[in-house]
């Protein structure tokens, strides 16, 4: 809480006498309801905005662990192949040289 802006008892005192003396005793209570309804609105303008930088946020986020995941994925994949590769040659060159393939017991 901002503590009135650190304004001391006296300050205060002398606003409300200035807005006593500038709007009248009969329109504080309109006018205190307006200022009030406008930080209402800026409250609300304020937490719509930061949802919104939040949601976005988030997206981009999302987005990044997505693209990483496909990256880890298509590595892993790469790596699979690569592993597999070499029994593929090794048994073509046992067909080149005439031996039978091995078989599963």
């Amino acid at each position: 809480m901002l503590l009135f802006f650190s304004f001391g008892s006296g300050e205060i005192f002398l606003i409300i006498i200035v807005l006593v003396v500038v709007f009248g005793p009969k329109r504080i209570p309109e006018v205190a309801r307006n200022l009030g309804k406008i930080i209402n609105e800026m409250k609300t303008a304020s937490s719509d905005f930061k949802n919104e930088i939040d949601k976005e946020v988030q997206r981009i986020d999302r987005e990044t662990r997505y693209t990483e995941f496909l990256k880890e994925k298509k590595e892993t994949a790469n790596q699979a192949k690569s592993t597999t590769e070499p029994a593929d040659e090794t048994e073509k060159t046992r067909e080149d040289k005439g031996a039978e393939p091995e078989t599963l017991k």
